[in-house]
């Protein structure tokens, strides 16, 4: 029993550092970035990245799309299945009506009865995105005047040699009551795992075979 324990404490330690640092080198994770400051006081910090063969320019209108409704997060399929059963299939080319994502525009991020969405708190067309969520809690906690959420997510487009980007994905989250912030660590960050990653690998898939067929 206590070999078993063991077994499952460090593989849930494994998943739990993966859900914070997947993809990502020490010094992304060390670096400030552009919006970290809406969040001044970050209980949870992760960071996830990936290398995409395409300039910055070929990603952008990929990011500009994202949300619930939108063309999704790039999610695997089987992952939204598993985690999200009634999220529709994230689109796998570049939507027109959705490139025209301005700062203050909100971003669902569940169907319009869930009340979830973010909020476009800054943007560098070909560079930054920054959203910012304090909707993604049920209702009920909502309106507790102990409760209070500060959630954001931040992508950066970073040009490399040969014509391709770094794409570097942060989130930043401060939760108050506590148990809430236990929660989160306990729960969101090795779900991380799944969702950051298969948003990674599913953008530089997206982006990779568009530039092929292009």
């Amino acid at each position: 029993m206590i070999r078993l324990a063991t077994v499952v404490a460090s593989l849930y330690a494994a998943i739990y550092y993966l859900g914070r640092t997947w993809g990502s080198r020490p010094e992304e994770r060390g670096r400030r970035l552009s919006g970290d400051e809406i969040v001044p006081s970050a209980k949870l910090v992760t960071d996830h990245a990936i290398t995409i063969d395409a300039p910055p320019e070929r990603v952008w209108p990929w990011l500009l799309q994202v949300g619930w409704g939108r063309a999704g997060w790039y999610t695997y399929r089987w992952v939204d299945r598993l985690l999200f059963p009634n999220n529709a299939p994230s689109a796998r080319r570049i939507l027109p009506q959705f490139q025209s994502l301005e700062a203050g525009d909100e971003v669902p991020d569940g169907p319009p009865e869930s009340g979830c969405f973010f909020v476009v708190e800054r943007m560098e067309a070909d560079r930054l995105l920054v959203l910012h969520s304090t909707t993604h809690l049920p209702a009920k906690l909502l309106r507790d005047p102990r409760v209070a959420l500060s959630w954001t997510w931040t992508f950066t487009l970073d040009p490399e040699p040969g014509g391709r980007t770094r794409y570097h994905f942060r989130v930043r989250l401060n939760v108050r009551p506590l148990w809430l912030l236990v929660a989160s660590h306990l729960f969101i960050v090795p779900a991380d795992f799944l969702m950051a990653r298969s948003m990674c690998k599913g953008l530089k898939e997206r982006v990779e075979s568009m530039a092929i067929e292009s």
